[in-house]
């Protein structure tokens, strides 16, 4: 995109992350009403499961209602049947709710004027939906929104999928390791922890903090959404295809993501060379910090910043590769400012040079 007169267009940021992924009361209206047909104690238990396990993807959450809650296991066309379905209803639902007052009048008032869509985190098929809905999509041709590999396309981009919280983290942290292809790329283990503010701000058992304060846990430990965003840069990076290993915990913290990646090199180094090539790969890059030691979120919460580093094994081989960022700023908003930023032709940086809360 050419620079913009922001006075001359319409900008409309929308975080459909919020509206698609994390409004649990549109999603659960959208499951009940599924599952309506099947009696009221099915869509209890479907509605209690679904509220409780958040980062579970759609198609794993109807095979395991199909099969277990009702004893029907079904195909895979089934499931995706069903999940166009599930995905209609929720685009339905955010239309006509009170989440976008105001917005849809906006839409068709103005939708030919406008020049910016910022996305967060949305899964593809249900952004092309949003976008059909409107019939706008001949205008839009959407970018994965990581400014430290994307940049060029972003300043050109009309339509930005700004990557999800857990994807910022460990995407940035293993992106050099495999765009030179100097791990194993079949065994790349992530175990991510985060605080309750990712699951949103609507309550829930799960995320009450005098319960979560006294607990850890995983969950959605091999179907989380999150998952195929990491894939997907992974293998864009690879020039192949790679599939990461990912499990989340939710730890009794507010904020911040720890992102911890085991991955096992391909030929012995040293810890020089590893530092040398993480801080040549992000040389340019204002919110990325290559440290020695291990990354600590509370030097990142509040702040656009993510932190990375490393400790390498005796023999050289193994690596244990740790970034740090504020779920909310560099894996939320913040990452979408800077995408606005580049979109606008703006300085990359503006609106977000605070520093961390520590120290």
């Amino acid at each position: 995109m050419n620079k913009i007169d922001i006075d001359s267009y319409q900008a409309i940021l929308f975080d459909f992350d919020g509206v698609l992924c994390e409004c649990m009361d549109v999603k659960t209206e959208a499951f009940a009403e599924l599952f309506k047909p099947f009696g009221e104690e099915i869509v209890k238990k479907v509605v209690k499961h679904h509220i409780e396990n958040g980062g579970i993807s759609r198609y794993h959450k109807i095979r395991l209602y199909y099969g277990e809650f009702l004893g029907s296991p079904i195909t895979d066309d089934k499931v995706n049947e069903i999940a166009e379905k599930f995905s209609k209803l929720v685009v339905e639902k955010v239309i006509a709710s009170d989440y976008v007052k105001g917005a849809k009048e906006l839409l068709e008032k103005y939708y030919k004027k406008i020049d910016l869509y910022v996305v967060s985190g949305t899964p593809q098929e249900e952004l092309d939906l949003v976008v059909n809905k409107r019939g706008m999509r001949k205008y839009f041709k959407g970018v994965y929104g990581t400014p430290e590999l994307h940049r060029a396309k972003i300043k050109r981009a009309r339509l930005v999928a700004t990557p999800g919280c857990y994807p910022t983290a460990a995407i940035l942290s293993l992106a050099p390791l495999v765009k030179q292809r100097l791990i194993d790329l079949d065994h790349i283990v992530i175990d991510a922890k985060t605080g309750t503010s990712g699951a949103g701000a609507t309550p829930s058992e799960v995320t009450h903090h005098p319960l979560v304060c006294a607990n850890i846990r995983a969950y959605a430990a091999t179907t989380h959404r999150h998952a195929p965003e990491i894939d997907q840069e992974l293998s864009k990076l690879a020039g192949g295809k790679v599939e990461a290993h990912f499990t989340p915990h939710l730890i009794s913290i507010v904020r911040g993501i720890l992102s911890t990646s085991h991955v096992f090199l391909q030929k012995s180094t040293s810890k020089k060379s590893l530092l040398e090539l993480y801080r040549k790969f992000y040389a340019r890059e204002p919110f990325v910090r290559v440290l020695e030691e291990l990354p600590q979120v509370n030097f990142v919460v509040g702040s656009n910043y993510c932190d990375i580093g490393f400790e390498l094994d005796a023999a050289g081989n193994r690596l244990v590769v740790v970034s740090a960022i504020d779920n909310l700023v560099k894996g939320a908003s913040g990452q979408a400012i800077q995408n606005m930023n580049l979109m606008f032709g703006f300085d990359e940086t503006k609106g977000l040079e605070v520093p961390a809360l520590r120290p």
